[in-house]
């Protein structure tokens, strides 16, 4: 889980191995991320009803990049109306639900249990 996510459930794909660029992935790593992604998706849709995903990576420092020498890849689920004015007038960000909740939900999934 992101730790300062943009939505609930928002999840990040880091390889294992230290790379910063996408051409540097082997294709066991892109096959493993894209399982991953795949798993992801279909998780926050079960644990949480998302409705919608923004995924993507942010490559280099200037495209925002947080971890810039380590890629990693950003799964952030979308509900209808998940964004309100706190964010743009208060620059405040509302979480609707304490994370520890949501990486429960999340873990049962992941582990099959659900």
């Amino acid at each position: 889980m992101n730790r300062y996510p943009y939505n609930n459930g928002h999840l990040l794909i880091i390889p294992y191995r230290h790379i910063s660029k996408i051409d540097e992935m082997n294709e066991a790593e892109r096959l493993e991320v894209f399982t991953l992604l795949e798993k992801s998706v279909n998780t926050l849709e079960k644990s949480l009803s998302a409705q919608g995903f923004n995924i993507g990576t942010n490559l280099g420092k200037v495209a925002g990049a947080g971890i810039e020498d380590h890629i990693h890849f950003h799964i952030v689920p979308r509900w209808n109306g998940d964004t309100n004015f706190m964010p743009v007038l208060g620059e405040v960000k509302l979480i609707s639900e304490e994370l520890k909740k949501t990486k429960s939900k999340l873990i049962n999934y992941f582990s099959g249990k659900q």
